[in-house]
């Protein structure tokens, strides 16, 4: 057994934080997605619940946490409903931020990334694996949305995305490795994923694209969370 496991297991109250906070966001950028499309006040609910809890169900499952913890504990089952409740009816006070879908997205994918890895490791995986999948963890709330709302998902895309959420994990698995206190590795990891990934909307960072031909850039979430292509 290698030593980060008790690394990951000293992390648990941690872990549970920075799932709610990743909970938070990307219901917001659920909701937010929702009323763009012009749902209905279910249809915002059910896109807010599911973008908030995908990623974190499909690691629980995984892992063997069963039932998971999104279908279990009520604070993963509130804030998604009172966020998408939130935005459905006070939409333009979410919408003073410039992107809030990309911005709640990054945000949600930054804590999700870290805290599933930390998941992954206090249930014994190796370091490889549990990076893979706080890694999925932090894309499988965006994807869910994206299906949800007849959208290719964005992270099978070219921007910078499930690349971000696998350097924000790598920190944390190198980190427990190397020893370092988790109060310097987790908001490390988490500020690297975040600044990561808005840095590659800012600056137009992409990976290679099949064809050689990158997809149409656009900015407006008004489009659907994810609307610019990701990777």
């Amino acid at each position: 057994m290698i030593p980060i496991t008790r690394f990951s297991v000293d992390l648990a109250p941690l872990t549970t934080a920075l799932d709610l906070a990743g909970t938070f966001a990307f219901a917001l950028s659920g909701a937010a997605a929702g009323v763009k499309h012009r749902l209905d006040l279910f249809g915002v609910l059910v896109l807010s619940f599911a973008a908030a809890t995908s990623g974190g169900i499909f690691r629980d499952v995984v892992i063997g946490a069963v039932p998971p913890a999104a279908l279990r504990e009520l604070p993963y089952m509130a804030i998604p409903l009172a966020a998408g409740v939130v935005t459905f009816y006070w939409h333009p006070l979410v919408e003073r931020l410039r992107h809030p879908v990309l911005l709640f997205d990054a945000a949600g994918l930054a804590f999700f990334a870290v805290s599933g890895t930390q998941k992954a490791l206090a249930f014994h995986l190796d370091p490889l694996p549990a990076a893979m999948l706080g890694m999925v963890t932090g894309i499988g709330g965006g994807m869910a949305r994206d299906l949800l709302v007849a959208e290719v998902p964005s992270v099978l895309r070219a921007e910078i995305y499930a690349v971000a959420a696998l350097a924000g994990a790598g920190v944390v698995v190198l980190g427990g490795l190397a020893g370092l206190p988790s109060a310097v590795v987790t908001p490390v990891g988490i500020a690297l994923c975040f600044l990561l990934r808005v840095a590659a909307l800012r600056y137009g960072w992409r990976l290679p694209v099949a064809g050689g031909h990158p997809p149409a850039s656009d900015d407006e979430p008004g489009q659907g969370p994810g609307s610019r292509g990701r990777a």
